[in-house]
């Protein structure tokens, strides 16, 4: 079994909660004596840094949200000196404010290790190559894998996303042996070397996807067309970046770097801290970052917390695959419904993984149709074989969600492929 840093990614429990209370210490300090933001926050709760004596005393801070980085955008989060910070990285979000996360160098090296443990869990070494194509830029997906196979020594291919027949041309004349993207657009370039014919001539051997939700069926199919293994990795650019988390070979789980976050799940209504094996929203304290300290701040991410050793040897506690968020939860209604239920259901009667769920608002009532590419196969039948093929699909997604849609199957490549994040969801209702 290999590790990139063993003395953390095995560390005895005892240390590393020696090691979190320590850095958790240090970083309420840091934050209160730097960041005005914070340090009100926590006056209005009667705290000082003296009430934060280890790890137990967690609990007591005060949450932060995404609108708190908005409203104190763009530096009142900045916990040192502007010169001090060497970068920034951005969401990729459409409404609002961005929200602005700065780096020291020393930021970046972390970030970069913690890439490197996933890249080396998924196997990889300096032998390999590593073809990227997450976006650059501002996107945290690009520079930190990027930054994480230069770590391990790997060559690595900074192709960004986009310009589909450039990555086939590098990924077989270079012979990429670790792919690095979000999964739908895995999806979609196992389409394109299906479609030129090229799958002998692959050298992929794993894959390390992320930036958005994908389901255990939609890895199989992806694992099945590349010929690869299929690694989860989870990260956000408020905390850091991917990194944060990552699967090992045991893909039941994604361990956190808990040197550097502390993960926390909590009921999202009130905030009460649960107990490992419980859902809840994820929540996230940074405590090695220099420039943009965040402490329990609320991802809005739902999982699941487990702490059962692991067979690779890592005593990291992992986190599960997120099952949804509470923020982009789709309530139509009055039933609460998640995209990667539907994914579920889909994956599991052979559909390709490349859907839209339209939802709207006619006459005070919801609206609520699933469209759902068919196979070239499924395309050539007559009219009657596919609206029974639609009537099967909305039997299932009833069983599921709890709530009828209508099911919409449409020709091949007919909804829009992306190259970054996959468009899901388009919710025209005004509310």
């Amino acid at each position: 079994m290999s590790y990139y840093q063993p003395e953390m990614e095995c560390a005895t429990r005892e240390s590393m909660r020696a090691l979190q209370s320590e850095r958790l210490v240090k970083t309420v300090g840091h934050v209160y004596r730097n960041v005005a933001y914070y340090r009100q926050l926590m006056e209005e709760r009667g705290l000082t840094p003296d009430d934060i004596r280890s790890l137990d005393d967690l609990h007591k801070l005060p949450f932060l949200t995404k609108n708190d980085l908005r409203e104190a955008y763009p530096y009142g989060l900045l916990a040192l000196p502007l010169e001090e910070a060497v970068r920034i990285q951005s969401t990729s979000g459409t409404t609002g404010k961005r929200v602005v996360a700065f780096y020291t160098q020393r930021d970046i090296d972390v970030w970069e290790e913690c890439c490197a443990r996933a890249i080396v869990a998924a196997g990889g070494s300096k032998r390999d190559v590593v073809h990227v194509c997450y976006g650059y830029g501002l996107f945290t997906g690009g520079p930190g894998l990027n930054g994480g196979s230069h770590k391990v020594g790997a060559l690595t291919l900074p192709m960004s996303s986009g310009n589909t027949e450039r990555q086939l041309q590098f990924m077989t004349d270079l012979s990429a042996t670790i792919l690095c993207c979000t999964p739908s657009y895995a999806a979609f370039l196992a389409e394109s070397i299906e479609q030129h014919g090229i799958q002998d001539q692959l050298s992929l051997k794993a894959g390390i996807f992320g930036a958005e939700a994908w389901s255990e069926e939609m890895r199989h199919d992806i694992e099945s067309k590349l010929n690869i293994k299929a690694y989860d990795i989870y990260g956000l650019t408020e905390v850091s970046g991917p990194g944060v988390s990552f699967e090992c070979s045991e893909q039941a789980g994604m361990h956190v770097n808990e040197d550097h976050f502390i993960p926390e799940i909590i009921d999202p209504d009130t905030g009460e801290v649960l107990p490992d094996g419980v859902q809840g929203e994820l929540v996230f304290t940074s405590i090695s970052k220099e420039a943009f300290p965040l402490l329990r701040y609320r991802t809005r991410d739902l999982c699941v917390l487990t702490r059962d050793k692991c067979a690779c040897g890592r005593t990291l506690v992992k986190m599960s695959r997120i099952t949804g968020r509470t923020d982009d939860m789709l309530i139509i209604r009055g039933v609460n419904v998640f995209p990667s239920q539907i994914e579920t259901v889909l994956m599991n009667a052979g559909y390709p993984a490349n859907y839209q769920i339209l939802v709207d608002r006619v006459h005070y009532t919801d609206t609520f149709e699933i469209q759902v590419e068919m196979t070239p196969e499924m395309f050539s039948d007559t009219v009657k074989e596919v609206e029974a093929r639609e009537i099967e699909l909305l039997t299932s997604m009833r069983a599921m969600l709890g709530i009828s849609p209508k099911v919409t199957l449409v020709a091949p490549r007919s909804i829009a492929r992306s190259e970054g994040k996959a468009v899901r969801v388009i919710d025209k209702r005004k509310i």
